[in-house]
């Protein structure tokens, strides 16, 4: 991309148009721009003021802008329904995460736990790389990371597309709200019979360590966000 783009680039994702047709849009400009150039200096300018000439011809960064933002088709999801985006999305993210750790714990109480009452604090014999464990750690790992890992896809997705903090951050409190009062719960009446895995909401006998779960989730989906925002000064 260009160089003289770079401003046009920062306002239009500030006016959210998706980063997909910014992208476009500056390959397309900077195609133009280059062959405008070769034809100015084919005029014998030379080659500052072949590319003033060049820009000049394409016209101000305002006309430039104005054509994509001027367009509703261009806007990005999380502009036109930021709801949906950062509230929805994550929802379903999380559900889906969550299933996959309830399988994956549910699937291992049968295959490796048949005599147990409760998958949870029974010893499992092996080294702890044996795939007993490993499957079970894998189905904890989704389970305590999905948060996390959520939380980071809505601040990159406002740090990518320059959006205000109000959408981002109030999904991202929404996903840390889910993510420290869900709890499993697994039951089975008698030694081989049938085992029931399910989730449920509640903030439990531990109120305080249930907040700090909670802030946790939140600095530590925020820090990837300050990061960038910090080489990106500096880069300035």
């Amino acid at each position: 991309m260009a160089k003289p783009f770079n401003e046009l680039r920062e306002r239009l994702l500030r006016a959210g148009v998706a980063p997909r047709h910014v992208r476009r849009y500056l390959r397309e400009l900077s195609d133009h721009l280059a062959d405008l150039t070769a034809e100015e200096v084919s005029a014998g300018r030379s080659g500052a003021d072949a590319e003033s000439a060049s820009l000049a011809r394409l016209g101000g960064m305002d006309e430039l802008a104005k054509a994509m933002i001027g367009q509703q088709n261009f806007q990005s999801w999380s502009v036109r329904v930021p709801w949906a985006t950062f509230g929805i999305v994550p929802l379903l993210v999380l559900a889906g995460a969550y299933y996959l750790a309830l399988f994956i714990l549910w699937s291992g109480w049968k295959m490796f736990l048949p005599d147990a009452i409760t998958p949870f604090g029974v010893r499992i014999g092996g080294p702890t790389y044996a795939i007993e464990n490993i499957y079970f750690q894998t189905g904890r790992m989704i389970y305590f990371g999905a948060p996390l890992f959520v939380g980071w896809a809505l601040v990159m997705v406002a740090a990518r597309q320059r959006l205000k903090a109000i959408w981002p951050f109030a999904g991202l409190a929404l996903v840390a709200f889910i993510g420290c009062t869900v709890r499993v719960h697994a039951t089975r009446l008698v030694p081989g019979g049938t085992a029931h895995v399910s989730l449920g909401l509640g903030l439990g006998p531990d109120i305080w360590g249930t907040v700090v779960y909670a802030l946790a989730i939140v600095s530590l989906a925020v820090l990837p966000y300050l990061v960038w925002r910090v080489r990106r000064r500096a880069a300035a």
